[in-house]
């Protein structure tokens, strides 16, 4: 394998590494009492993905072409995290199994209903930030990265083809 091939795998490799440092970086936010919501459940998933596919690259020499599925992994819970983003700051309704609807809304029996149903990590609240910048940005921001990442590792191998 030429020097150019070996940097489109070392690209995979980084990608996956990236992926799989944000799943730590969830599980350590939560070891320290920030209970995940739906939506941060489903920002994890496309990461696990990533790191799976990433590996089958490496292993198994899949051919680079796979690549695109990584960032295709990339790309698609950097979308869940602009939903979410745009969720928690309430310029978008959320899934009703992790919002609240205001209360003016409802009826009492409704509000009653949505308060036993809703889990007690809600999506619509920003579990934590830093100079405004919440998880779910900074899952946009490392999942854009990791993209160009995944697509710069496929566009190398095909330069060296």
């Amino acid at each position: 394998m030429t020097d150019q091939g070996c940097g489109a795998r070392t690209r995979v490799m980084v990608a996956a590494v990236g992926s799989a440092a944000a799943l730590g970086g969830a599980f350590v936010f939560q070891s320290l009492g920030y209970a995940p919501c739906h939506l941060c459940i489903l920002e994890r998933w496309p990461h696990a993905a990533a790191v799976v596919i990433g590996l089958a690259i490496l292993a198994l020499r899949l051919p680079m072409v796979t690549a695109l599925l990584g960032a295709l992994a990339a790309l698609t819970t950097a979308g869940i995290g602009i939903y979410h983003s745009l969720v928690e700051r309430h310029i978008i309704a959320g899934p009703d199994s992790c919002t609240a609807a205001k209360p003016a809304q409802m009826s009492a029996a409704d509000l009653l209903a949505q308060i036993q149903n809703t889990p007690l990590v809600r999506c619509d609240d920003i579990a934590w930030s830093f100079l405004g910048v919440t998880m779910p940005n900074l899952n946009v921001v490392l999942s854009l990265i990791l993209a160009a990442i995944w697509v710069s590792a496929f566009v190398k191998a095909r330069k060296t083809a």
